[in-house]
Order: C-alpha cells, then structure tokens, then sequence
C-alpha cells in the first residue's frame, strides 16, 4: 500500500485498475464480436457466468489448467459478462446486434461505475473484510450468487424478499474484482 493513501483509497484505485484492464479487453472483443452477446437471452447468460466460476473452482480444486489459461482470466470473464448481464437486463435481449461498439461501451462504462459506487459503500460498512477472504471464496459466494440468479430466472422474478437479480449482477462484478486484484498482489 502506498503510505500516502488510506486504505479506502488503495481500493479504490485498485478497483479502477481491474476494471480498465477489463474494459481493455471488452473493448478488443467488441472490435472483433461487435456486441454479439446482445443476443443471449437470460438463461444463457446465467450459465455462460456459470461455466466461467465453475471453472475456476475446478482450478481451485485440481490445481492445474490442461487448457492453459489460469484463474484470472475467468474472473476478468465474470467481471465482462457481469455487466453484459446488466446492460441485458435493462435492454432485454435482441434478434440481431442492435447498438454499436460506442453504444455498448458507454453503457459498460456506466455499470462499470455503478459497481465501483457500490464497492466504496460497501467497503465502508464492512471495513475492507475482503481483504482476509480467501480468493476461494470469492468463487464460492460468485457461484451462490448464480445459484439465485437462476432460481429468480426459473420464478419468473416472482420473489418474495430477494434484492433481484441486478444486486446479484453487482455482487459477481465486485467478487471478481477483488478476485483481480487478490490474485494481482500475490
């Protein structure tokens, strides 16, 4: 940590930098894809956010990629489809790529940064507690925050006391994150 910067603030700027590397990388892929995932619907979705977590507890687990690509490129995969899945729930899913690269990128930036607000909120009431989490567990918390988004999917959004699937969205974008920046550090 920097001496001159509170904790808070090395978070944040932590945060920030995860974020645009992610965004680097949606920006690559919105040159050679355009926006093509416009037209997953929900459900799939959930279980391309799926596979991405799955796969990195399989990593977690057995300790060894036979595919070559580690851990950290799914989270930054969880991060990207997380506010592809925002972007989806306030859209709807379309037949044909409806908006341009420009398009998608301000939305992205959007998301990106209704994330980092509630990040800092929530890093103030529980005063850096991810921090002491094990990266593991980042995965195990992502992948119950799909578990949710799923059964609210299968109820048609009829739910009784849940946050609803975009809180769910927003958790799985800052687990991930700190997933970045943990895996960053070490």
């Amino acid at each position: 940590m920097h001496p001159e910067m509170d904790k808070f603030e090395e978070t944040n700027a932590q945060f920030e930098q995860a974020i645009a590397e992610c965004r680097a990388l949606f920006e690559k892929k919105l040159h050679d894809y355009r926006a093509s995932w416009r037209i997953l619907r929900p459900t799939a979705l959930t279980d391309q956010l799926f596979i991405k977590a799955k796969r990195i507890r399989s990593l977690e687990v057995k300790k060894e990629s036979l595919v070559g690509e580690g851990i950290r490129p799914e989270f930054i995969g969880l991060i990207n489809y997380g506010i592809v899945g925002l972007i989806q729930l306030e859209r709807g899913f379309a037949d044909t790529v409806d908006i341009s690269n420009d398009e998608a990128l301000q939305l992205y930036d959007r998301y990106a940064r209704e994330a980092l607000e509630l990040m800092k909120r929530k890093n103030h009431d529980y005063d850096e507690a991810w921090r002491s989490m094990r990266v593991s567990s980042y995965t195990d918390l992502i992948l119950t925050k799909i578990e949710r988004i799923k059964e609210m999917e299968d109820l048609g959004g009829q739910t009784l006391v849940s946050e609803g699937i975009d809180a769910n969205y927003m958790d799985i974008i800052n687990y991930a994150v700190f997933g970045v920046i943990k895996l960053s550090e070490a």
